[in-house]
C-alpha cells in the first residue's frame, strides 16, 4: 500500500506563454538576416533587378527560403520599408528623449533632429530608408498609406521646432513648405554622399542649418 508521500505529486502547470524553442528564436533571427541583406540589395541594385534567390544567396540561405518568412518579393519589400521607417522613428524619439528635448531652445532641437535624420539615411546600416524613398512605386496604394502613417509621426516631431523657428523669425518661408523643401534636400543626400570622403555627419548637419536657417534678427 502506497502512504501519500510515495504518490507523486502532479507537475504544476507553467504559467504565462510558453518559452520560445531554439528554432523560434532562430526563426526571428533569420527573418532581420533576410531583411538586412534584401535592403541592401534593393538599395544597390533597385527592387526589379534582385531576385530572392539573390538575396537568399547573400544570406547563407537556400533559395526558397526567403518565402518561409515572406510570402513574395514585393511583402519583403514592404516589410523592409516599415522597418526602416519604425526604427527611424523610435530612434528619433529615443534621441529627443535622451537630449532632454523640451530644454533645448529651437536651433539645438532643429540640429538634434537634422543630426539624427542623417543617421538614418546615411549612418551603418542606413539601407532601409533609401529603399522606402525610392521604391514606393513597386508597393500596394494600401502599403503606402500604412507608410505614409509612420512617415507623418516621424515628421510630426519636427512640426512644432518649426514652428518656434517661424516665430523667432529663424524660418522665414510657410512651415508646411518649408518642412517640405527640408525633408526633400536632407534625401537627396543618399544619391551624392559618399562615406569615404571628407565630410562628416556633423558637416552636413552645420551646412543644413546654415541653409535653412536665417541669422537671428
Amino acid at each position: 500500500m502506497h502512504t501519500a508521500a510515495d504518490v507523486a505529486a502532479p507537475a504544476k502547470r507553467p504559467r504565462g506563454r510558453p518559452r520560445k524553442t531554439v528554432d523560434e528564436r532562430d526563426d526571428g533571427n533569420r527573418r532581420r538576416t533576410v531583411l538586412r541583406h534584401a535592403a541592401r540589395l534593393f538599395r544597390r541594385n533597385g527592387f526589379d533587378a534582385t531576385s530572392t534567390r539573390d538575396i537568399a544567396s547573400a544570406a547563407g540561405m537556400q533559395s526558397g527560403s526567403p518565402f518561409y518568412h515572406f510570402k513574395s518579393k514585393q511583402a519583403l519589400l514592404f516589410a523592409v520599408m516599415e522597418e526602416g521607417m519604425r526604427s527611424a522613428l523610435q530612434r528619433q524619439r529615443d534621441a529627443m528623449r535622451d537630449a532632454g528635448m523640451e530644454s533645448l531652445e529651437p536651433t539645438a532641437r532643429l540640429r538634434l533632429l537634422v543630426r539624427n535624420h542623417f543617421e538614418s539615411l546615411l549612418g551603418a546600416g542606413s539601407d532601409y530608408i533609401p529603399v522606402m524613398l525610392y521604391e514606393q512605386r513597386s508597393i500596394t496604394r494600401s502599403q503606402r498609406a500604412a507608410l505614409a502613417e509612420l512617415q507623418g509621426a516621424y515628421e510630426g516631431d519636427w512640426e512644432p521646432v518649426l514652428r518656434a523657428l517661424h516665430a523667432a523669425g529663424r524660418l522665414r518661408a510657410d512651415v508646411k513648405l518649408a518642412r517640405l523643401m527640408i525633408f526633400g534636400a536632407l534625401n537627396w543626400s543618399v544619391q551624392w554622399f559618399d562615406r569615404r570622403g571628407e565630410a562628416t555627419l556633423d558637416d552636413l548637419t552645420d551646412a543644413a542649418l546654415a541653409l535653412f536657417l536665417a541669422e537671428t534678427p
